[in-house]
């Protein structure tokens, strides 16, 4: 599990894990979970793409993750649920096209929709670790007018917040995450990562910090636990991704059902 050939695949997941966590808090703050649901499949599509052209894979990720994430913007200015969606199937549907005409066989079909537990290479890891820390600078700075528009974008727009601007920002934030994460998770397990952990760490926790910082924790936790049974069992570590990340909400869940009823008279 810890050998040599696996270090690309630690090195990545733990990137992966800390810049989904980080941005995943705003998802469900900003109830995107469709959206941070429908971008991957943009991503999808542009691997795909890339793979025809015989571009870098990862390149094709975040080229067609922010086109996705900018025309969700564009078109669905009241975060309309029906654009989002046509965006999912539409990048679904490109994605299984380009792949056909590039002829690519069943197990790079696989690796792109469930991910790949030895799928990146160590100069992809080089530009995963700058895209994560574009990524964190970016989220560093529009921490405070996103969780001003997360909880009411009427007062953050009445304090000169341009909350159209920042939605189309932090969704070009969501796609960066999507694009980086789909090598790793896959294009249609990816938003589990991205919304799971952070949805267990705004339960168990009161104040953005802690909970930034727990889902950055629960995503790590998730990950790590996933690429260590992908390893043992030999399944795709996108299913143990999904897996656990559930797991980690429904505990939540329950550990927050337990204390109000102990909280009750």
């Amino acid at each position: 599990m810890f050998a040599p050939f696996m270090a690309n695949a630690w090195l990545a997941g733990t990137l992966v894990a800390m810049v989904s966590g980080a941005v995943g808090l705003f998802v469900v703050l900003r109830h995107r979970a469709f959206a941070a649901h429908a971008i991957p499949n943009g991503a999808f599509a542009g691997a795909a793409g890339a793979t025809l052209v015989g571009a870098s894979s990862l390149l094709g990720l975040v080229v067609f993750a922010v086109a996705s994430a900018l025309g969700v913007a564009a078109l669905g200015r009241r975060r309309n649920d029906v654009v989002t969606a046509l965006a999912l199937v539409t990048m679904l549907a490109l994605g299984a096209a380009l792949l056909a005409a590039s002829g690519a066989y069943e197990p790079t079909i696989d690796a792109l929709l469930f991910g790949e537990l030895l799928g990146v290479a160590r100069g992809e890891v080089v530009a995963l670790a700058l895209l994560v820390v574009g990524a964190g600078v970016a989220l560093a700075l529009l921490f405070r007018p996103l969780l001003y528009s997360s909880l009411s974008e009427e007062v953050a727009a009445a304090r000169g917040v341009a909350v159209r601007a920042l939605d189309a920002t932090f969704l070009v934030l969501v796609a960066v995450s999507a694009a980086l994460a789909v090598p790793v998770v896959g294009a249609l397990l990816t938003f589990a990562l991205t919304v799971g952990p952070p949805a267990a760490a705004r339960m168990l926790t009161r104040g953005p910090a802690r909970a930034l910082a727990l889902a950055v924790v629960l995503s790590l936790a998730c990950v790590w636990a996933a690429i260590a049974s992908a390893f043992w069992s030999g399944w795709p570590i996108g299913f143990f991704v999904g897996a656990y990340a559930a797991a980690e909400y429904v505990a939540a869940r329950a550990a927050t059902s337990w204390g109000e009823s102990r909280a009750r008279p």
